[in-house]
């Protein structure tokens, strides 16, 4: 387990005057604050401070948005009352907040209809966000939660190759995380905007130990052409996964 501590102690000492139930205007203030980039704002969230190194599957949103970050808080305000240490609570926050709410559902649907837990030998995706949780590694291209007038960042406008600092996250951070993860595993990036940061790290052999899923939607019931791109996608889909469980699963 590979846990960014001293980052994990500075924040644990923010959440003291936090109530147990959390808005933009508890959260989005100058304590958890990183960076400002003209209309970006970055802040801090504790749940992609853990790295699951033996995954097998990778999966990777853009950005958290801030309902995974309110998640995050109010998991971590609950974890270190009942008295749990650092690491444990960047584990339970990990684990509450990774793809949290409807967006989980829609990934989950999408992951079973084209054929991932037959390629990995289980009842469904499901299970790895519960029993099967060390199969799975859920992060993000940019770690932290982006904003745009305290509006979600999307993966564009701007892009992220246009951002000094979204550049530095997608192209430094990230990389240097999913390096992490010893291997072999699937990486499975949500929506077009991850997915492109993906592929060109892979094209530049800076992803090691990892074969990159293209084509699968990001989940998020913001994104109205879900359906229709996943039913495009479906068979393309399927034929990667299998390809990846029969040339490499079956060497493990």
């Amino acid at each position: 387990m590979i846990v960014n501590r001293s980052c994990l102690k500075e924040f644990a000492e923010k959440l003291h005057s936090l109530p147990s139930s959390l808005t933009k205007s508890d959260l989005l203030i100058s304590p958890f604050h990183l960076h400002q980039e003209n209309e970006l704002d970055i802040y801090y969230s504790p749940h992609n401070e853990y790295i699951n190194r033996t995954a097998t599957i990778v999966i990777a949103g853009i950005t958290p948005g801030f309902s995974q970050m309110k998640t995050a808080y109010e998991t971590a305000v609950e974890s270190l009352r009942q008295g749990r240490t650092l690491e444990q609570m960047a584990v339970d926050t990990k684990i509450a907040a990774g793809f949290s709410g409807s967006m989980r559902h829609n990934l989950i649907t999408m992951l079973d209809l084209c054929g991932l837990p037959q390629a990995f030998g289980i009842q469904s995706a499901a299970k790895l966000f519960g029993e099967l949780r060390h199969m799975l590694h859920t992060t993000s291209v940019i770690k932290y939660p982006v904003f745009i007038q305290q509006k979600n960042y999307t993966g564009y406008k701007p892009a992220i190759t246009h951002s000094p600092i979204l550049s530095t996250y997608a192209f430094g951070h990230f990389p240097a995380e999913l390096n992490h993860v010893t291997g072999p595993a699937l990486l499975i990036p949500l929506g077009k905007a991850a997915e492109t940061v993906c592929e060109t790290l892979i094209r530049q052999h800076r992803l090691q130990n990892l074969i990159c899923l293209s084509g699968f939607p990001h989940p998020s019931g913001a994104n109205g052409h879900r359906l229709k791109q996943f039913a495009k996608n479906k068979e393309q889909l399927e034929r990667q996964i299998h390809s990846f469980a029969s040339s490499v699963l079956n060497f493990l």
